[in-house]
Formats: C-alpha cells, structure tokens, sequence
C-alpha cells in the first residue's frame, strides 16, 4: 500500500505523516523532499536545464524520476507500506508521481490536505518559518491548485487536529 499526504506547507502533512506511521503495520515515511535537497547540492544551477533553474525543485526533472525509482527500489527492497507526505500541487509533477507510484503498488490513496492561506500562514508562523519566505510564497498557488479534481480527496484541516486526520484517513485506507 502507498499513501500519499498531499497539502500546502503548514497543511498538516508532516504530522499527519508521523502519527499515521505507526497506525498502519509493517510502514515507513518515504519522504521525496530529501531527493530534492541532494539534487539541489549535487546539481550546480548552471548545470541544469534553463526551464530547471528555479528556486523549486520538483522544477528538475530528475526528481520526479527518482521519487518514483527510489520508492520502487525502497518498495521491493525492504517490503513495507509507503507513506508519502509531500507538496505536490504542479499537474505533471503529480501525474507523473501518482502513475509511476501506482504502477508500483495498485493499493494507491491519496489524500490532499487543505487549508485557508490564513491558517496556512498561522501554522507557518506557528512552526518558525520566516513570514514572507518560501512556503508563505507557495501558499497562494497550493490553494488555488489543490481546487482542481486531481486532488478530490481532500481532508479540510483548518479546524481538525492531527487525530481526526488520521481518523479519516485509516477510515478510507482501511475500508477496503
């Protein structure tokens, strides 16, 4: 089984990740933002593609490449449940994810965390994050995105703890 936590920064998804991991037997937290950080340092800027040089890394097309390829090997390798928390809200990125994810393991969920940009900015603030900085930059653009039908699992977080999120989510998850 894969479980994918989808969300804005702030949304949850990290929390939600770590209390759900112990829940579901025989998982681990697969989490593709540190392939993001290799490939920030193993890749000089002006080694990627034009269309690459962003302050975004899901902007190289490597990383979506090795999310999936890292989570078939991680897979087959150690035989355990994916738990996924991630910021995907970019239309290619998350299709080219979700297929390749679900051509690895057919017992697919995903959940997109949502959240007003108020709570978003309260819970970054909250956490220590620099106001004004990335993920308050990101907010907007997660908002508007996870509006679209690809992310129809959506869990409204503005008023819901980290339980009652994983309460709906072993609900879903565990009704098969």
């Amino acid at each position: 089984m894969i479980i994918m936590i989808n969300g804005a920064f702030g949304s949850g998804k990290t929390s939600a990740a770590e209390a759900l991991q112990p829940l579901i037997a025989n998982s681990m937290i697969y989490d593709p933002e540190e392939i993001g950080y290799m490939l920030r340092k193993l890749l000089p800027e002006n080694c990627r593609e034009e269309r690459e040089r962003t302050d975004d890394f899901q902007d190289i097309d490597l990383w979506k490449m090795l999310t999936v390829k890292t989570a078939k090997e991680v897979k087959q390798r150690y035989n355990r449940h994916l738990i996924i928390p991630m910021t995907i809200y970019k239309e290619e990125n998350f299709n080219y994810i979700y297929n390749g994810l679900k051509e690895i393991d057919q017992d697919i969920h995903h959940f997109c965390l949502t959240a007003t940009e108020e709570t978003i900015y309260h819970r970054l603030a909250k956490r220590g994050d620099e106001y004004g900085g990335w993920q308050y930059q990101q907010a907007p653009k997660c908002v508007e995105a996870f509006k679209d039908e690809q992310f129809q699992t959506r869990i409204i977080t503005d008023h819901l703890e980290t339980s009652e999120i994983i309460e709906l989510i072993l609900r879903k998850v565990l009704s098969k």
